[in-house]
């Protein structure tokens, strides 16, 4: 009867035993607590959160803490996970600073399972990643410090050097690591005392009763064990179960009763360590951790299985199950950790969200650059076009000018040799040879500017002089010319749309001095008006209306002919040099005066 009874209990036993740790994913590891759980839970909500509102540095951040809860739960595996994680989205987002942190996050998770090669390749990474020097230096020495695992007195010198480093830095938790690796390695070295005072030195840097603080007391003790100073390891071990009471810290009452039942019963004192046991079952149940009373129960259960005890095996069976329905509807823990599960679901399909999301965007992205670079093409393409066309029109313009300008010429040339027919008609041989003389001294200057737009003033002068001088060798008796030129005005530097001034000339003596009776007076100035050249031809002629009275229709088409052609040519200046050159022509009204005046208005032009 017992038999079966203890049978049914224990496969009952198994059931829930099968059940809790399908419930919370895995047995309590380290230090865990439900307060963890709570954090953990909080924070992935931080996260789910995130990814909703699309902040993907505040995921990562949560990421981050996530990953740092977990290493303190001594669960490496997630943290490393997290870590991951939280990297991806700072590569992404090109966070160098933030890819070094996490970097070195993620080598001291894999350190502490054992990932030496992967721990080292992420010491490197960090340190390539950060700009700052002393961050550079402690990377570097615990790569170096990995890569000599087989040598530790090498890596002592690693260790040491980060610590001071470290120290300076004011980094608490940084220093309480790098004491746990010289620890570690000095136990390698079996120089168990020098391990002993780097636990006790970390001490120094933790806060207390934080994780890392029982973390390393546990450690402590451990190492006391192993040189069979049980004392102060059992010393150790109940200075936590003290200050986890003043705390109200259960569950590492709890965790530490049973770690110190264990001690006990390696001594052999099986009454210490059975009322320990049952003291954290007791408060495992009180507290509803059921987590910590699974453990206690089995380790009742299997001493008295080997103490061949049935009958205290079954009280206690017949105690659990009494107490299981309140026990398992009263722990928190269960439902936070069911509760982690779940939230940790909904992340995993907002990651693949996401994935899917990066996806479509990223191939939109790509169809966006395709159409922008048809788009940038085609713009090339009728910007080359239009480019064409324009050069094509600038070119058939300079060409229409230099025709136009050509064809002043001709006519100018037709006038000069009348006069020197007339010259020779006299027979006045000296004239003539003179005025051929100045001719040909002028065509040349003429030819010499044949092909420029635009010249010197000074030279525009000179040409002027000459020509003035050649028609005043033939109608000398006709008219006096003066020629004023502003003292602001630079001649040398400052530049006149060339041919446009002489034709106006040659108007004024043919058409209106040279059919005057008395002698007639012409007046050519250059004046400085507000960033502008004003040129003012003035003659005392006969005027514009008296000269067509007077001019044949072969004269007045001649006359209308050249005129034109100026026009023409400024219009086309104007489009070429975009400089607003502008020719007036007026007729003098005034009682009493005759004659014209012809007003030229361009900007100062000095470069073309």
């Amino acid at each position: 009867m017992h038999t079966f009874k203890h049978s049914f209990y224990f496969r009952l036993l198994l059931f829930f035993l099968f059940f809790t740790k399908s419930l919370v994913g895995q047995d309590s590891i380290g230090y865990e607590s439900s307060s963890s759980d709570k954090k953990i839970n909080f924070i992935s909500k931080k996260i789910e959160n995130s990814y909703r509102q699309g902040d993907e540095i505040h995921v990562a951040k949560n990421y981050e803490e996530l990953a740092s809860t977990y290493l303190q739960q001594n669960n490496p595996v997630k943290a490393e996970a997290y870590y991951q994680k939280a990297l991806l989205i700072y590569t992404k987002l090109k966070l160098k600073e933030d890819k070094a942190r996490v970097s070195r996050s993620i080598a001291k998770a894999q350190e502490t399972q054992g990932k030496t090669s992967d721990a080292i390749k992420n010491y490197e990474a960090a340190k390539n990643e950060t700009q700052d020097d002393s961050k550079n230096a402690i990377n570097s020495n615990d790569a170096n410090r990995l890569i000599n695992s087989a040598y530790p007195a090498i890596q002592n010198s690693y260790s040491i050097s980060n610590i001071k480093i470290l120290k300076d830095k004011g980094d608490k938790e940084e220093v309480v690591d790098a004491y746990v690796q010289q620890a570690k390695s000095n136990i390698k070295q079996n120089n168990t005392d020098d391990a002993l005072a780097n636990y006790e030195e970390a001490l120094n840097f933790t806060e207390k009763n934080s994780p890392e603080q029982l973390k390393i007391k546990d450690e402590l003790s451990n190492l006391y064990l192993k040189t069979n100073n049980s004392e102060k390891a059992v010393e150790i071990k109940n200075q936590i179960i003290s200050d986890a009471k003043k705390s109200n810290d259960v569950t590492t009452e709890i965790i530490q009763k049973q770690s110190l039942a264990k001690i006990y019963f390696s001594k052999n004192n099986n009454t210490k360590a059975l009322l320990l046991l049952q003291e954290s079952y007791n408060t495992a149940l009180q507290n509803h951790n059921t987590i910590g009373a699974k453990k206690s129960l089995e380790a009742l259960i299997k001493y008295f299985q080997n103490s061949h005890n049935t009958a205290k095996t079954i009280q206690l069976y017949n105690d659990f199950f009494n107490n299981l329905e309140r026990l398992i509807k009263s722990d928190s823990s269960l439902m936070d950790s069911k509760l982690l599960a779940t939230t940790e679901e909904r992340i995993n399909q907002l990651e693949k969200e996401k994935a899917l999301q990066d996806e479509l965007i990223e191939k939109k992205n790509t169809f966006n650059y395709l159409l922008l670079a048809a788009i940038i093409l085609v713009i090339t393409f009728l910007l080359v076009l239009i480019k064409s066309v324009y050069s094509v029109k600038h070119k058939n313009k300079k060409i229409a000018l230099q025709s136009l300008r050509r064809e002043m010429n001709p006519h100018f040339i037709f006038n000069s040799l009348n006069s020197i027919n007339q010259f020779i008609g006299e027979n006045n041989e000296l004239e003539a040879n003179k005025y051929l003389s100045s001719y040909s001294n002028l065509m040349r200057r003429i030819m010499e500017n044949s092909n420029k737009d635009f010249i010197s003033l000074n030279n525009e002068i000179e040409l002027i002089k000459k020509y003035l001088d050649l028609e005043h060798l033939r109608f000398k008796e006709k008219f006096d010319y003066t020629i004023s030129v502003d003292d602001k005005i630079d001649i040398e530097t400052t530049l006149v749309p060339n041919m446009i001034i002489q034709p106006q000339l040659e108007n004024a003596i043919w058409h209106g001095l040279r059919y005057k009776e008395e002698k007639g007076k012409l007046e050519i100035k250059f004046i400085l008006k507000e960033k502008a050249i004003y040129i003012e031809i003035n003659d005392d002629g006969i005027g514009l209306t008296k000269s067509k009275e007077l001019k044949t229709l072969n004269q007045k088409s001649h006359l209308s002919r050249g005129l034109n052609n100026t026009i023409e040519r400024i219009k086309l200046l104007n489009e070429l040099y975009n400089k607003n050159i502008q020719l007036t022509i007026l007729e003098k009204t005034e009682e009493g005066k005759q004659g014209t005046i012809i007003k030229i208005l361009f900007p100062v032009i000095y470069k073309i």
